[in-house]
């Protein structure tokens, strides 16, 4: 059995494509608890997110798996194998260990990827799916992804403008907890801001939105982090004094937040100094509003630029934490050859005591029966001697016959060293 991991992402496969093999987690509850009863392929972990659907499984070969894949989801495997990558031992560690770290992701560091990768994990093991072999693959994978986003800064730099805003304000501000954030608009991008200044703890989100319907949308997907509150967008003037933090991306042909509206706020406020960020094209708030005094005001070109700048930062950071990855595979691949090799060892020991234990009793009888001791013992070693070293013998002669010399010059020269050491006198 290999270790395999196979799959489509946002590099290789349409969205079309990838929307037809995505699985949700009811669907997928469902196949894994049936494959867990099948004779062969019952050993996997499925991620699946809009940019990528992989399987990770213990298997006879890939082609198990894409066939798997492919049936599932009712899609012919020669048109899917065309956008399939696979990946082998090694290569699926290091596959893995790269996702699960960000390194692979349309949006390079995020992270998400690390979450919804534990979350597959968890409901393959609830299907009860995953062996201990498997788990413990991606039980250090997660190591690696903690160690990579703890010790390089693949993940430090905003590159996204909702978490560019998010990080502004921590800039301006020092504490989120007080922090009182207004979005004028529940679209995409303000949808973004909302998540990620409620994940960084402030005190309340107000959501101002022409719909009402889509305000409280957003609200209910942040409700359970954050007090929010839902304003009428006819009451946006009256209410900008209450926000610290305002991010403002409605399409607008016009202004929204006007310059007489931002310089009452400011004085209802005692001048208490306000955040306001204007995501809109056209632009939402009037630029005039930069002149007063306490009021930080940043469009989409000033972030464009911080998130380029931050975006090269995180493709620096990432050749680093690459070097770290192959690393951390080097040595999980090596702990696991010495846990195999440990197997061996005991097999070996266990051999060499049977033998022993025959051989003795074999003496001992010998010698009740009136044998010379010292002959017997003597024999004893013999045999005992000619027993332990026969495998090795045998390896030898055939390392020695073998078309690849390598295999008994590498033999021959660690045999050597190994009793040049046992000659040496040991320290007392």
């Amino acid at each position: 059995m290999s270790f395999f991991a196979l799959g489509v992402n946002h590099q290789t496969a349409s969205v079309e494509l990838r929307e037809q093999i995505a699985f949700n987690p009811e669907r997928l509850k469902d196949l894994l608890v049936t494959q867990s009863h099948q004779s062969n392929l019952n050993d996997m972990v499925v991620v699946s997110t809009c940019n990528r659907t992989e399987v990770y499984a213990m298997a006879e070969n890939a082609d198990m798996v894409l066939n798997w894949l492919a049936q599932t989801n009712g899609i012919d495997v020669k048109q899917l194998s065309n956008h399939v990558y696979r990946y082998e031992n090694t290569d699926a560690v290091s596959h893995l260990m790269r996702v699960a770290s960000g390194l692979d992701s349309l949006m390079l560091g995020e992270p998400q990827i690390l979450g919804q990768v534990k979350t597959a994990l968890s409901l393959a093991k609830d299907a009860e799916i995953v062996s201990q072999n498997l788990n413990q693959i991606f039980e250090y994978a997660f190591y690696a992804a903690k160690r990579v986003r703890s010790e390089t800064a693949v993940g430090s730099h905003a590159v996204s403008m909702g978490y560019a805003v998010a990080q502004l304000a921590l800039q301006v501000f020092s504490k989120p907890e007080k922090l009182t954030i207004m979005v004028v608009a529940a679209g995409e991008m303000n949808s973004l801001v909302a998540k990620h200044l409620a994940e960084m703890g402030v005190a309340k989100i107000l959501i101002c939105n022409r719909s009402r319907e889509r305000a409280e949308k957003l609200a209910q997907e942040i409700a359970h982090r954050v007090e929010v509150e839902i304003i009428p967008f006819d009451e946006l003037a009256e209410n900008l004094y209450r926000a610290d933090v305002i991010s403002s991306c409605t399409g607008s042909l016009h202004q929204v937040i006007a310059f007489a509206d931002v310089k009452a706020a400011l004085k209802k406020r005692r001048y208490k100094q306000m955040l306001m960020v204007d995501l809109a094209v056209p632009r939402d708030i009037d630029p005039k509003v930069e002149s007063l005094d306490g009021v930080y005001l940043y469009g989409v070109d000033d972030l464009q630029t911080v998130i380029d700048e931050n975006l090269a930062q995180r493709r620096q950071a990432a050749v680093e934490a690459e070097v770290m990855v192959n690393q951390l595979v080097t040595q999980m691949i090596t702990q696991q050859k010495v846990k195999e090799a440990g197997s061996t060892i005991q097999l070996f020991r266990e051999h060499g005591e049977d033998q022993s234990q025959i051989e003795l009793a074999s003496a001992m009888e010998r010698i009740q029966s009136g044998e010379d001791t010292q002959h017997v013992m003597a024999d004893f070693a013999h045999r005992l001697t000619q027993k332990l070293l026969h495998p090795t013998s045998i390896l030898l002669r055939e390392a020695a016959q073998h078309e690849d010399p390598s295999h008994f010059e590498w033999m021959k020269d660690n045999i050597q060293d190994i009793f040049e050491q046992e000659r040496k006198p040991k320290a007392k």
